[in-house]
Order: C-alpha cells, then structure tokens, then sequence
C-alpha cells in the first residue's frame, strides 16, 4: 500500500521484518479446541442430506444428526469391552 508524500507515516517501525510485522499471537489449546470442534462437524457433513439439509422436518434433520453422530462413536470405539 503506498501513502501520499515521501517516507513512512507517523509511527510505523523503520523495517518490518521478514513477515512485514509482529508475528501473530493464539492460544495453542483454544485452538486445538476448536479444531476439533470443526473437524467434527465436517464429518458430520460427510452425509448428504446433512450437508445440504433435505429434510423439511427440523425432527427429521435432528434425528439424522444424532444418528450419524451414533455412528461416528461407535466407528470410534471400535471393539472396546
């Protein structure tokens, strides 16, 4: 981005760096939290009629949430006692 006149504005350091400023901070463990959450639901999505929300029915949706989440948990377990 150019500015009018000659220079830099009024309080931008003289160089800035490699990555053109500071670097950017979060927080590790919020992040991996929501990672998570949005991994979960783009499997969720993996199903059709939930990905584009056939069903006129709010139950009907509802009902395949859950179900498809049922079956990503039992996927999950595996063959735990």
């Amino acid at each position: 981005m150019r500015y009018p006149g000659k220079g830099r504005p009024e309080g931008q350091p003289e160089t800035q760096g490699l990555r053109r400023g500071r670097p950017v901070r979060y927080d590790r463990d919020a992040y991996k939290r929501r990672n998570v959450v949005e991994r979960s639901f783009n499997t969720l999505k993996q199903w059709r009629s939930l990905a584009t929300r056939y069903d006129k029915l709010a139950l009907t949706y509802r009902s395949a949430a859950v179900l498809h989440a049922v079956v990503i948990w039992s996927a999950a377990l595996g063959d735990t006692p």
